[in-house]
C-alpha cells in the first residue's frame, strides 16, 4: 500500500502533509501508518512509520517533533529535536529549518499553518476542549511572537470529524454557551437530547476571528473514510479495542 498525503495550495511554501493511514507498516486496527505512540500498535512498528513520514518531509526521524498530547491550550517553542520524554502540550511553532513538526488525531482538528515569509510554521491539535480552551488563539499568538504577521498566515484544517457524525451531548453545548452563546450556531439538533456538532465549522470561526489571512478545511470526514483514515469515534461503534493515529506535519 503506498503512502499517501493530503497537501494544500495555500502551504505549497512548506513540505507539509495531513497523511492519511496508507503505507505503513502496522497491522490489524493499526493498518498500516499508524503514527500513535500512545496506541497499543508495537513501538518498534509505530517508530517505522515515523520514519516513514520524517523521510517524506526530508527530515531525519529524530527531527520530527511532536508532544504528549492532553486537549489543552498549551503551546511549545522548537528549536531543536526533543529529547527525552514528550513534553504535554497541543500545539508546536517553531523558526527552524530542517525541522519537522506535527500532530496526531483521530477525529479532531489538526491544523497546520505557516507565514512563508517570516519563516514561521505551527502544528495545532484541536478537539473541541482545546478549541474552547483557546489553544488556536494561543498557536497564532505564538506564530506572532516569532515574528509572524497574522494577515500572512495560511492555515489549514485537515481530516477530521465532520458535524453530520459528530453526536454529542447536552453538557457539550452547556460549555460552549457558557463561554459565549454564539457558539451555539455549531450545533445542529440530533436524536432526543443529543446534538451534531461542526467541529471544523468552530475552527474556521476561531482561526478567522484570530486574524489569520486564510482558512480552509480540506473537508475529508475521517468517520465517513475507514480507508483513508482512522476514527476514534468509529472504533468505539465498531466495538474495536484500540485505534490507529494519523500524523499531520510541517517543515520549514
Amino acid at each position: 500500500m503506498s503512502l499517501e498525503i493530503v497537501t494544500a495550495k495555500p502551504l505549497s511554501a512548506f513540505r507539509h502533509g495531513f497523511f492519511t493511514r496508507k503505507g505503513g507498516a502496522s497491522s490489524g486496527v493499526y493498518e498500516s501508518l499508524n503514527c500513535g505512540i500512545g496506541s497499543q500498535d508495537m513501538s518498534e512498528i509505530v517508530s517505522r512509520n515515523r520514519a516513514i513520514v520524517a523521510a517524506a518531509l526530508d527530515v531525519a526521524p529524530e527531527n520530527l517533533v511532536t508532544v504528549r498530547q492532553v486537549h489543552s491550550p498549551r503551546v511549545i517553542r522548537v528549536d531543536g529535536p526533543l529529547r527525552g520524554k514528550e513534553p504535554e502540550a497541543d500545539a508546536l511553532v517553531t523558526a527552524t529549518p530542517g525541522l519537522a513538526i506535527g500532530v496526531l488525531t483521530a477525529d479532531c482538528q489538526p491544523i497546520l499553518m505557516g507565514d512563508a515569509e517570516a519563516g514561521v510554521i505551527a502544528a495545532v491539535h484541536a478537539g473541541w476542549r482545546g478549541a474552547l480552551a483557546g489553544v488556536i488563539e494561543a498557536s497564532v499568538a505564538a506564530m506572532e511572537g516569532l515574528g509572524a504577521r497574522r494577515e500572512r498566515i495560511a492555515a489549514i484544517i485537515g481530516p477530521t470529524i465532520s458535524q453530520r457524525n459528530y453526536e454529542v451531548g447536552p453538557e457539550i453545548l452547556d460549555a460552549f454557551m457558557t463561554e459565549d452563546p454564539a457558539f451555539s450556531r455549531f450545533f445542529a439538533n440530533g436524536t432526543g437530547d443529543r446534538y451534531l456538532f461542526d467541529l471544523p465549522g468552530l475552527g474556521l470561526h476561531l482561526l478567522r476571528e484570530a486574524g489569520v489571512g486564510h482558512a480552509e478545511w480540506t473537508g475529508h470526514c475521517t468517520y465517513d473514510d475507514p480507508v483513508r483514515f482512522f476514527s476514534y469515534r468509529r472504533a468505539c461503534h465498531e466495538g474495536e479495542a484500540d485505534y490507529g493515529r494519523l500524523i499531520s506535519a510541517i517543515r520549514l
